[in-house]
């Protein structure tokens, strides 16, 4: 059986921070890798660096020092048009807040990123509507976030990030804004998508029951891997 190949490749990753002569390290000579159709959560105590790990491994902040390769290709020196266009044809993002557009309905607020890909309108409410039904929410595509509930927003957030079919699904905190019966029917539904497509999932949480459904947990303490942490997880 062929071992699936390494998506994401990051080597010796510091994110430093200045507030005049004080320098903070909230990342530190952080390694890692990340295979195809994994399912990984990245932990860590509050203030460990773990949103700032994902931020860096979605291109969302550029690193201090290191490398990261994602999909065989350098990302950290690529230009700033680069890096918008590989993070729109290639990774999706899905955050604690929903970021939904008020005025626009479900079916709207999911093309909306393949719209500004220029894809023809026919193709792209065609990719709408199929992730809609893919998260649960072919018969709310319709309705305005208003008129829907938090959990049924995140999904909508969720279609919105894997309409592009992307290679990488990033989730920072999820279900931060969730109950407990919505939270774990987002993780649920990350598992699902991982199982099911082969959605390589890499999601920050805080939240140890919903770590331990993903594949591997990454933990992180004072901005540098947790390698003691990660080996009682891995021998249980």
């Amino acid at each position: 059986m062929q071992e699936n190949k390494i998506l994401i490749d990051a080597k010796n990753l510091e994110r430093v921070y200045f507030n005049g002569i004080i320098k903070t390290y909230a990342l530190k000579n952080v390694s890692l890798k990340i295979k195809e159709g994994e399912f990984v959560a990245i932990m860590g105590p509050s203030g460990s660096g773990k949103s700032t790990l994902l931020h860096q491994l979605g291109l969302l902040d550029i690193p201090t020092k290191g490398t990261i390769i994602i999909d065989e290709e350098d990302v950290v020196n690529l230009s700033d048009g680069e890096r918008t266009r590989f993070r729109l044809e290639k990774l999706g993002y899905v955050f604690q807040s929903y970021n939904l557009i008020p005025e626009l309905t479900a079916l709207e607020n999911v093309y909306v990123t393949p719209m500004a890909r220029g894809i023809k309108k026919e193709d792209y409410v065609k990719a709408a509507k199929e992730v809609l039904e893919q998260v649960g929410l072919g018969d709310r595509r319709d309705h305005y976030p208003s008129e829907l509930s938090g959990g049924q927003q995140q999904r909508v957030s969720i279609g919105r990030a894997l309409v592009n079919k992307p290679k990488i699904l990033f989730a920072d905190e999820p279900t931060a804004n969730l109950d407990s019966d919505s939270s774990n029917e987002i993780v649920k539904l990350f598992r699902k998508l991982n199982k099911e497509s082969g959605q390589t999932v890499v999601m920050v949480t805080h939240e140890e029951n919903e770590g331990k459904k993903a594949d591997r947990i990454i933990w992180v303490k004072d901005g540098v891997l947790d390698a003691d942490k990660e080996q009682l997880r891995n021998a249980q």
